[in-house]
């Protein structure tokens, strides 16, 4: 599990449920069962109104990596690569076709095939870049999901305003329709603000964070796998790609 996710989401309802314990009137005053789904499910209905049908069955794989830790183990490509690296300078390209089909990461895979297949060098790069292209473009359609349900969640918080104010003018004679409508008023609009603000935007922004670290990892590969196919030195490559990382977690310089 994603600890930050999960301490992050615990915080921020916490604290807004201690504000409103703070605040005297107890919880039960907050719950509205008609608020809850018109923001809720009205709004989420208008969002899935505005994506196709492919972005709405990768959210079941985008929500995993919202709450689950990334299983991608940076060093340790990097140290596949460096021993790619080390094979081909002593015994040429083509005797890594058989650990090419031992590599999950179709990404690296593809580039490593094209290598050893011999193709030029601006066609790998061009071929991965598109691959990463398309990447990011799936995973941007995606995150505009979430930002999109962000910003009609409130909307409908609005709504829900209205529909309340109305029954509320429509019954001035009757005090307890009066506070009914006016609590619906209220209520939905708050409703609105903790989808969008405590929900939608932060796993938009999570999958963001997925996205870049996906990325930089996929570039690392696409680096690697050229600088093996112009016989780059080994331990030049080592110290390259892992020029991509944070300083705390490159290993301690080692002699060139």
């Amino acid at each position: 599990m994603d600890t930050t996710s999960i301490f992050g989401l615990v915080l921020g309802i916490s604290m807004i449920v201690l504000s409103m314990l703070l605040g005297g009137a107890g919880l039960g005053l907050y719950a509205d069962l008609p608020s809850a789904v018109l923001v809720i499910f009205g709004s989420l209905g208008t969002t899935i109104m505005s994506v196709d049908m492919a972005t709405l069955r990768a959210l079941p794989k985008a929500m995993r990596k919202v709450w689950n830790r990334d299983k991608i183990n940076v060093q340790e490509i990097i140290m596949q690569l460096v021993g790619f690296s080390e094979s081909a300078r002593k015994d040429g390209l083509l005797s890594l076709d058989d650990s090419v089909k031992d590599v999950e990461d179709s990404f690296l895979q593809t580039g490593l095939r094209l290598m050893v297949d011999g193709t030029d060098p601006l066609i790998i790069r061009r071929i991965l870049e598109l691959e990463l292209e398309q990447l990011e473009e799936r995973h941007g359609r995606v995150v505009s999901f979430f930002t999109k349900w962000a910003t009609y969640a409130p909307a409908y918080g609005m709504m829900g305003t209205v529909i309340g104010l109305v029954a509320m003018m429509a019954n001035m004679t009757d005090s307890s329709a009066i506070g009914r409508g006016m609590a619906l008023a209220l209520i939905t609009t708050l409703y609105g603000s903790f989808v969008a603000n405590v929900f939608a935007l932060p796993v938009a922004d999570k999958l963001m964070v997925r996205n870049d670290m996906e990325l930089e990892t996929k570039v690392i590969m696409m680096e690697g796998i050229l600088s093996i196919q112009s016989g780059e030195n080994p331990r030049l490559l080592e110290q390259k790609l892992y020029g991509f990382l944070p300083p705390k977690q490159r290993p301690a310089q080692k002699e060139i």
